[in-house]
Parts: structure tokens; C-alpha cells; sequence
């Protein structure tokens, strides 16, 4: 999902988005929370019982938002997924399946999708959903009045959208009703992925009702379709989320989620029973790996998230409008010395975009490796050489006042020492950080991170790069990669297209478009005994409906 992240991986006090990102909780050591009693006739339990049947307990941060035609970042997304529904989704092995929609036809050109809409998908309400609730839904996140900062890039395939994000129509035409089960939508040209588009959040299903009723606040009570309604809110302490009684109630899942907003330390909470999985930070890693420690046999060892961190820059304001000044930048960090002495090699350093196993990613790019002799040739080349008369360059992270994370703080040093430049920091909170960001604000911008929506290239290289995207905070503009981009988007050969992908990815590390930091390393997560049916995906996708309590 564009999902940004705070991509706390590093440290468990270091905060670090595309879909942007509150952070994932559950692969993280991240901010933690206190103990959540449901009621306070739960009695106290030993650590290898539930602390009540079918309730599973985790930790989470506040979402910017529940709204699907707003949401950009992981931890919205999290919430999101199981709240709401779409036509389609990606199931927990990343294959696409019906949702909503229980079949679809393609015609043969490739652009019009017709969507036969399943007689069991409800509101949570009861109500039955239509092939009008869709068209509606789709015409609000385009809805200029919306504000949505990803409806033009997650829906801009669709006929007529771009004509209602801009204010030119209310209706769009490449949206129709056949009947009240039936929809036909027409794209502007046969698309591998669209369908895929499709399970992110802006293409999900509201309630009109719902939505115009409850005015600015219509998320407070929602009328959803996913597999959970949302019991309850309390901004900074939990998020409650109750299973949906249409889903098969032969399927033994949990009834409750509760997602604990309050702070605390996660690993301290997990050992007293208080959540039911949390990440294994580095402070705890050692401990944990230990085949004497008695948590060793809870430890679940997953491949890493389908994501990047990395340092964006702003390539049209100054300092960072000059290539050779970027390129400066990125020879001039070890990478390789940071993730094996600092981040103890839970990182894979990162030289490219696409990160290992997903689509596409290739693994004989070379990328702007450190070599400090190299990086003060360019900085001498380029038009910032001269400390004294160069811009104060400031980089913007999430946080509150806190740790900016030890890589960061490496980085900030080796800039200093390789080139003599000098960065300060400056924090915002998460929320501003997004709308900020989406805003083209920053003069440089890091703590940053982008998680797969959808496992296709084009989510990576086209939605963060294109001149035209706006998700492309950096402003980076180079034609050939346009060109290559548009026209890996209709190339309907597999091969030609990674092939394509892989060229404008070269194009775009060479100009230095960003600083790629780190790919995650595999996933140390401890999840209690009792938890079963539990997947550690490289995406968020929806899969808490799997979840048991088995005492």
C-alpha cells in the first residue's frame, strides 16, 4: 500500500512509512502498550494460557485515519484491511481472489472488467452490498472534496477518473451498473496489474448511508464489510475489533482483536502475558536465539517484509537539484560497516529499489556503493562544493523529540566526516508527517519506508518515480525513465516487462534519486503457543479472520 511506514526495525526505541508507515506491531519491537483488561472479571493467568478465549491481544499505534479513500500508511492499512472489504484481495500467499466480487470477466482487448457481486456481501449492518455502493464509493475517493492523496494513483487507470479528481465531472464514465450484482468498469488500456490495484484500500466499499450521515466523524461508527466491525475506539489506549457474524461460524476464529494504543515496552509485556506476539529488538535477539531460553520455543523466524527504507531528497530544491551532490551523498555511507556493526546485521543494506524476492528485483545491479574517495570527486564536481555559501539542508523524520535511530546517526556522521556537510534533524509528528509529506514540503526526508501494496514492480518503480506520480515526494523527473515506465505499464509480456522495470531502476540509482537504506532481514517474532493460524506476511493483507485462541 503505499505503505509508508514508521519502520521501527532497527532498534525498539528507534522509530523509523507506503501503504507511509504507522508501524506493523506485530513483526516490530516497537512502541508498546499496557495491559488491556476486557473486563475486570478476567482473572490473572499463566503465561502459557490465554488470558480469555478467543481475544488476541497485540500492539498497535493510532491510525491517521479509518477511512479507505485516505489511507497511505501501514498502520491505517492494518485496521483498514479488516474493517472493510473491496472487490477483490490478496490472500496470505499474495494470490489474488475474489472478495466481494465472487467472479469477473476481462474482455478481450484487456480494458473492461466485469464484477459479479456476491449475494453474501453484506454490511455490517445486514444490508446487502450493491454494484451502486461500489460506483459510489469509487466516485467519493475521486471526489476532489475528498482529499484523498492516493486516489489519483491507485484509481487513475479507470476511465473518466482524472476527469472527477479535477473537478470536470461528478460521475465516473468508466464506471457502470449493469444491476443491482453487476459492474463494469473500463481502464485505458490493458494493465497487468490492475486488478491488483484493486485490493488496495481506496477501491474498498463504503456505506453511503454511513459515510453522509455521520459527517466528518463517520468513521467513529462504522458500517463496514471486512471481516471485523470496529467495537471500539479510544484514541491513545485500544482498539477493539469484533468478529463479523457473516463469516462462517465454523471457522473456530477469534472474536476479539484488541490492539493496545498506549505505550510501554513490548518485550516486557509479552513475558507477563499481556500481548500475544510482539518482535524480538535487537537488545533481545541474543536472549531469544538462545536454545536454553525458554522463549526460544515460541520464536517464529519469517522472511522479510516485501520493503525499503531509504533517505528521500527533494530533486528540485537546492542542495539536492544537483546529481552529482546526491551521488556524493550515497558513495559516502557504509552501508555494509552500519548493518553489520551498528544494526547487527538484521538489515540487508540496500543498493536498488525492489527489494530480494519480490518481482523483478535484480540481483547484478550494482548501485552507488561506498567509496569515500569517489563521493568527494562528486561533491568537489557539483555546484554545493563550497560549505560556506552551500544551503542549510535539513532532514525531516516522524518522532516526537526522541531517537532519530543509531543508522541515522552514523549516516549523519559520515556525511560529516567524508564531505564536511553537515544535516540537522528535525522531528514531526506522524500524522503531519504524511499530510506534509504529500505536500511536497520537505527539503530532504527520511525515517521513510515503502511496503508492497501489491507484488508487481510497477508499485515500486512507476507509483515513486514517475514525473507525473503523486507519490514521487522527491519530485525526481527523468523522461527515459517516464517513457520506460509507460511503457513497461501496457507491455503484456512478463519477461519484456521486468526487463523494462529493470532498466528504469538502473536509470533511477544512478541519478540518485533517493538514498536506498536497507532491506529488512528475516523476522524474529515471539507469538504464544496458544495463537495458531497466525501468518507473518511481507505485506498487509487481511488474515486476522485465521487467527485462533486455543487454551
Amino acid at each position: 500500500m503505499k505503505k509508508f511506514g514508521l519502520f521501527i526495525v532497527f532498534l525498539s526505541i528507534a522509530l523509523i512509512v507506503g501503504c507511509g508507515d504507522g508501524s506493523t506491531s506485530e513483526e516490530i519491537p516497537a512502541v508498546a502498550e499496557q495491559e488491556i483488561r476486557l473486563t475486570d472479571a478476567i482473572p490473572e493467568n499463566p503465561v502459557n494460557q490465554p488470558v480469555a478465549e478467543g481475544v488476541f491481544r497485540r500492539i498497535w499505534s493510532d491510525p491517521p485515519t479509518l477511512d479507505p479513500a485516505l489511507v497511505s500508511d501501514t498502520t491505517s492499512m492494518g485496521i483498514v484491511a479488516e474493517v472493510f472489504s473491496g472487490l477483490v484481495t490478496l490472500n496470505t500467499d499474495l494470490r489474488l481472489e475474489p472478495d466481494l466480487a465472487e467472479s469477473w470477466e476481462i474482455s478481450s482487448d484487456g480494458t473492461v472488467y466485469t464484477f459479479k457481486i456476491s449475494e453474501n456481501a453484506k454490511f455490517h449492518n445486514g444490508k446487502q452490498v450493491t454494484a451502486t455502493d461500489f460506483k459510489w464509493s469509487l466516485e467519493r475517493a475521486a471526489n476532489p472534496q475528498t482529499v484523498s492523496p492516493v486516489a489519483e494513483t491507485y484509481l487513475n487507470d479507470i476511465v473518466g477518473v482524472m476527469d472527477v479528481i479535477e473537478g470536470r465531472a461528478s460521475e465516473i464514465t468508466g464506471i457502470k451498473v449493469i444491476d443491482d450484482r453487476t459492474l463494469q468498469i473500463t481502464i485505458d488500456a490493458p494493465k497487468a496489474y490492475f486488478l491488483a490495484k484493486l485490493t488496495y484500500p481506496t477501491a474498498f466499499v463504503v456505506d453511503r448511508e454511513n459515510v453522509e450521515s455521520g459527517g466528518q466523524t463517520w468513521t467513529d461508527e462504522i458500517n463496514g464489510t471486512g471481516p471485523f466491525k470496529l467495537k471500539e475506539y479510544k484514541i491513545g489506549e485500544r482498539i477493539v475489533l469484533e468478529r463479523f457474524d457473516n463469516l462462517d461460524e465454523n471457522a473456530g476464529g477469534v472474536d476479539l482483536i484488541v490492539m493496545n494504543l498506549a505505550g510501554g515496552q513490548s518485550m516486557a509485556m509479552y513475558e507477563n502475558n499481556e500481548i500475544d506476539i510482539t518482535g524480538v529488538g535487537l537488545f533481545d535477539l541474543e536472549r531469544v536465539l538462545d536454545p536454553n531460553e525458554p522463549l526460544n520455543r515460541e520464536l517464529v523466524i519469517a522472511p522479510p517484509d516485501f520493503s525499503i527504507s531509504y533517505i528521500g531528497f527533494n530533486t528540485q530544491m537546492a542542495p539536492f537539484d544537483d546529481v552529482k551532490f546526491r551521488q556524493a551523498l550515497n558513495h559516502a555511507i557504509d552501508k555494509k560497516l552500519i548493518a553489520e556493526e551498528v544494526l547487527s546485521n538484521l538489515v540487508t543494506p540496500a543498493y536498488g529499489i525492489l527489494p530480494p524476492g519480490f518481482p523483478g528485483y535484480n540481483e547484478q545491479l550494482e548501485g552507488l556503493r561506498y567509496d569515500s574517495e569517489l563521493a568527494k570527486q562528486l561533491l568537489a564536481e557539483s555546484k554545493y562544493s563550497d560549505g560556506a555559501t552551500r544551503p542549510r539542508i535539513v532532514v525531516t523524520v516522524p518522532g516526537r523529540g526522541g531517537s532519530v535511530g543509531l543508522d541515522m546517526e552514523v549516516i549523519l556522521e559520515m556525511w560529516r566526516q567524508v564531505l564536511g556537510v553537515e544535516v540537522e534533524i528535525q522531528q514531526v509528528e506522524w500524522a503531519t508527517y504524511l499530510e506534509d509529506l504529500n505536500q511536497n514540503k520537505f527539503q530532504a526526508f527520511a525515517g521513510l519506508g515503502w511496503e508492497a501494496d501489491y507484488p508487481d514492480p510497477q508499485d515500486f518503480l512507476d507509483i515513486l518515480f514517475h514525473s507525473d506520480s503523486k507519490l514521487n515526494h522527491g519530485k525526481y523527473s527523468n523522461g527515459q525513465v517516464d517513457l520506460i515506465l509507460e511503457n513497461a505499464r501496457i507491455n503484456p509480456d512478463p519477461v519484456d516487462r521486468v526487463e523494462l522495470y529493470q532498466d528504469a531502476e538502473q536509470l533511477i540509482v544512478t541519478d540518485a534519486a533517493w538514498v536506498p537504506l536497507w532491506f529488512e532481514g528475516e523476522r524474529h517474532v515471539l507469538i504464544k503457543p496458544y495463537v495458531k493460524g497466525y501468518r507473518l506476511t511481507p505485506m498487509t493483507v487481511p488474515k486476522l479472520s485465521q487467527v485462533k485462541i486455543e487454551k
